[in-house]
Parts: C-alpha cells; sequence; structure tokens
C-alpha cells in the first residue's frame, strides 16, 4: 500500500476459483483461514485472508477506524487481480465485512457474520472479560499490550487446549479434532507475534460506537450465531439483524463461538450465489 504500509495475506482453496474474502477475529490472523481451506477446495472457492493493520505481518495503522477497512481489504483484492468477491467476516471480523459491504459495496459479492461482534449499544449485559479489555484498551493500552504479549507468549508454548478455552466451552473443546485446536492456536500465537497494536486498536474500537452506515449496507447479510455464545450473546446478534436492510439469521442449536464457525463454514461456502 502506499506510505509505505504492508497488508500481508494468505490464499486456500483453488486459485482459479470464485473469490472470497475471510476477515478473521479480534485477535486473530490470516491463519485462521486454513479452517475453510477443505470447503473451499470442495466448492470451487478461492478463500484470501488478509492480516488486519497490526496483525500477524501486516504493519500497524495508528488511528484506522472501521470504515478503514474498505481502504486495506481492496488493496488485497487489486494484488490478487480481483474485482469482487464475498466477504465473510467471524467474530471482530464481523463489523469490518459490514464496513467493507457499507464503504465499498461495489466491491462485494455478498457478506456473511459468523459469530460478529455487535454494537455496544445492542448488548443488556457485555461479558465481562470483554468490558476489561475495553476499558484497558481506552485507558492502559500499554498495560493491555502487554498483556497480549504474556498471552502470546503462553500460546507458543501451551497445550491448544489453554488457548481454545477462550473461544468455546469444554464441551466444545471435547467436539474439536487435534488440528483444529492446533490451528486456533497457531492463530492467537500469529496474531501477536509481530505486535500487538491490531488487537489493542480493534478491542477500542469495537467497544467504542462504530462508524459504520449500517443503513448502507446494500448486500443482503447472513448472519449465524451460536445459540450458546458467551462471547457475544445471541440477543445482541438479534438486534444487529433487525438494523440491518436485508439479512437473514441462522441460529445454531447448541453451538458456542468457535464452534458456529466449525459448523456453519461449509454451509456459507456451498450456497454462496
Amino acid at each position: 500500500m502506499d506510505d509505505q504500509r504492508v497488508v500481508s495475506y494468505a490464499e486456500y482453496g483453488v486459485s482459479d476459483g470464485r473469490p472470497v474474502v475471510f476477515l478473521h477475529g479480534t485477535p486473530g490472523s490470516h491463519l485462521l483461514g486454513a479452517l475453510f481451506d477443505d470447503a473451499a477446495r470442495r466448492n470451487g472457492v478461492r478463500l484470501i485472508a488478509p492480516d488486519r493493520p497490526g496483525y500477524g505481518r501486516s504493519t500497524p495503522w495508528p488511528g484506522r477506524t472501521l470504515r478503514d477497512t474498505g481502504t486495506f481489504v481492496t488493496a488485497v483484492l487489486d494484488h490478487a487481480g480481483v474485482s469482487s468477491a464475498g466477504a465473510v467476516g467471524f467474530s471482530g471480523g464481523g463489523p469490518h465485512a459490514l464496513a467493507l459491504a457499507a464503504t465499498h459495496g461495489g466491491r462485494v459479492e455478498s457478506v456473511d457474520i459468523v459469530a460478529g461482534a455487535t454494537p455496544p449499544a445492542l448488548e443488556a449485559n457485555t461479558p465481562a472479560v470483554r468490558r476489561v479489555l475495553a476499558t484497558m484498551a481506552h485507558r492502559t493500552p500499554s498495560l493491555l499490550s502487554g498483556l497480549l504479549r504474556v498471552q502470546g507468549w503462553v500460546a507458543r508454548r501451551a497445550s491448544p487446549a489453554v488457548v481454545v478455552s477462550q473461544y468455546t466451552t469444554a464441551e466444545g473443546v471435547a467436539e474439536l479434532d487435534d488440528g483444529v485446536a492446533e490451528l486456533v492456536r497457531r492463530d492467537f500465537a500469529e496474531s501477536v507475534e509481530g505486535g500487538q497494536s491490531g488487537a489493542v486498536t480493534e478491542f477500542r474500537l469495537l467497544a467504542d460506537t462504530w462508524d459504520v452506515p449500517l443503513e448502507r449496507v446494500g448486500h443482503p447479510v447472513r448472519l449465524w450465531h451460536g445459540e450458546k455464545d458467551t462471547n457475544v450473546p445471541v440477543d445482541a446478534a438479534r438486534g444487529l439483524a433487525d438494523r440491518l436492510p436485508d439479512a437473514t439469521m441462522t441460529t445454531l442449536r447448541d453451538a458456542d463461538h468457535l464452534t458456529s464457525l466449525l459448523r456453519s463454514r461449509s454451509q456459507i461456502l456451498n450456497e454462496r450465489p
């Protein structure tokens, strides 16, 4: 990009397939896109998974907002030789997918949000961990950065179950195979390996009033959400669906934050127009 900014990305699926951009969670990295690799190959999809600024191998972007999503995603699409693509956002990537659709609708073909973060005003009871992270991001960002650095150090050395427990229940951990758990561990470690500014920035952005004009999301949006998601309450996701011009919501029975992604990934790619 200009100003010596770099946005890195990885590709999964088939190189000549239907393009879909996958926007990882908060924190997260391009590595999580590998969860879609098999489904992408089966369905003829070219999955493009960027590291958002400040994550993984992408350089920090001081002062970025949700509305800036379109700038770096379209730069990735241009580099990949893609004129338009579907958008899939997981967790903290959900608001970024909506921002992309609202500001650069011509580059977007469809939108899927899985366990997506919701505007703060829609949550009656924000989970305590997220309240703490948001407060630290606003008041003591350097302390939060240090905490994430320590968590990254632990993630590189601990068993995958330690990292996975942040995103799923004990039942969910038992549902995962070893390969998925290891991938989630690597994804978290990669997200803060080169620095913590991406996560610190987004914990603040997602807790503030979003600068995303939801009424300008001109594409139908499909939301996929686990009824047992404790990271983002399902009622808040229903509220977000109500605020979008054209949205449908699939509630996944007995699924939590991570298992909602695992259970919906094949259907998302299989049913895309």
